[in-house]
């Protein structure tokens, strides 16, 4: 009997992936300082990392993380629903609620761990799930796990999505999901807006702040924070935080709801003292970073306006998150390594991370970004004849 190759569908996969020159590979990079790589031997500037206020280098989050490792470990050591809950988790939680303006918030491992199980625990088969069509993978994941009826309106318009709403009597429960800032467009969602359409159709509004928190917002608590109307926020760490995790920010009879039934909280092992301790130094720190969140955004206005005098599309973006829309994923792979050449770390981002015909170069800017790293960008994209 001819055995065959229980894995071939895996280099099939492979092989297509490499034929459309989309296989993607691991490059192993060293951090050094807040804004740059070493890669290979070589000093990149980074415009990659989503560190949008430079805290992963920040010395309070380091000195926190070591302090709590010191005291209480480096792993929770179980679900804290078998082990127990920390003090630490307790407390960190009732102050990301109290900075969001919310009644309760629960911790989870990662944004994409909270988005892909929350909404898995909210709907299912009796349910539609509405939900932007440039949402993150992970929101879809969630929405596809649960069962539910997904359709996925126009990006931001929320004439299609009342339509939608309105044609959804037969649904027994509806969701309207969306981020708030957009993490490869840079441009934002209608908080307010969403809002009123949740409670004119009796809809749960979920919304994903991983992009904004830190950055936007009271005292940099994100798009959501304090707005009525907004059923569940997600937001995370690993990015202007500059530590790792996720939080949902609800109602007490949520959380109490999804420390019962959501899969992605209950069997997993809580985050660790040391992230425990770097996040709660961030928070700490976030009413003070004013200037930084000023000054990124000023620098991010200044950026696009830049790109779009050399004659570049930056889309709707109006963040830190600034796209150099190219279209072709060969100009996108064409520019990144030029970039890299002259010393600049820029990812490109292309389909299927990206609707196709838009494959760009995704910005991320950071508060430790100076004006001699914007002249660098600047000049080794001017100096691109692609």
């Amino acid at each position: 009997m001819e055995q065959k190759d229980k894995f071939a569908f895996v280099k099939v996969a492979l092989a297509e992936r490499s034929q459309q020159q989309r296989l993607r590979r691991l490059s192993a990079v060293t951090p050094d300082g807040a804004v740059s790589v070493q890669r290979q031997g070589k000093t990149l500037l980074n415009f990659s990392a989503n560190d949008y206020l430079g805290l992963s280098k920040h010395p309070a989050l380091i000195a926190a993380a070591c302090e709590a490792a010191q005291r209480y470990g480096t792993s929770a050591t179980a679900s804290r629903l078998v082990a127990g809950s920390y003090d630490m988790h307790q407390q960190l939680e009732a102050k990301l609620a109290a900075a969001s303006g919310r009644e309760a918030a629960l911790l989870f491992s990662s944004g994409f761990q909270a988005n892909s199980t929350i909404l898995a625990a909210l709907s299912d088969r009796q349910s539609l799930v509405l939900c932007d069509r440039l949402a993150h993978s992970s929101l879809l994941q969630g929405a596809l796990a649960s069962g539910a009826k997904l359709i996925r309106y126009a990006h931001n318009d929320l004439d299609q999505l009342e339509a939608k709403l309105k044609e959804s009597a037969r649904y027994s429960r509806r969701v309207i999901v969306s981020e708030t800032l957009f993490s490869m467009d840079g441009d934002c969602c209608d908080v307010k807006a969403m809002t009123q359409l949740a409670e004119r159709y009796d809809a749960i509004l979920y919304l994903d702040d991983a992009h904004a928190l830190g950055v936007m917002g009271q005292a940099g608590m994100g798009l959501a924070a304090y707005q009525a109307g907004v059923d569940l926020t997600i937001g995370t760490f690993g990015k202007a935080f500059g530590a790792f995790g996720a939080f949902v920010a609800c109602s007490q009879v949520l959380r109490d709801y999804l420390i019962n039934c959501c899969a992605g909280f209950i069997y997993t092992t809580a985050l660790p003292p040391m992230v425990l301790g770097s996040i709660e130094a961030a928070l700490t720190l976030m009413p003070e970073l004013e200037a930084e969140r000023r000054y990124l955004a000023e620098q991010s206005a200044k950026l696009r306006a830049s790109l779009q005098a050399l004659g570049y599309d930056t889309g709707a973006s109006c963040s830190q998150i600034v796209p150099i829309l190219l279209g072709s994923e060969a100009r996108a792979m064409a520019l990144s390594d030029w970039l890299e050449a002259a010393g600049i770390l820029a990812t490109p981002i292309r389909p299927p991370t990206v609707p196709a015909g838009s494959a760009r170069i995704r910005l991320a800017l950071s508060s430790c970004h100076t004006d001699q790293h914007y002249d660098q960008l600047l000049n080794a994209i001017q100096s691109w004849h692609g």
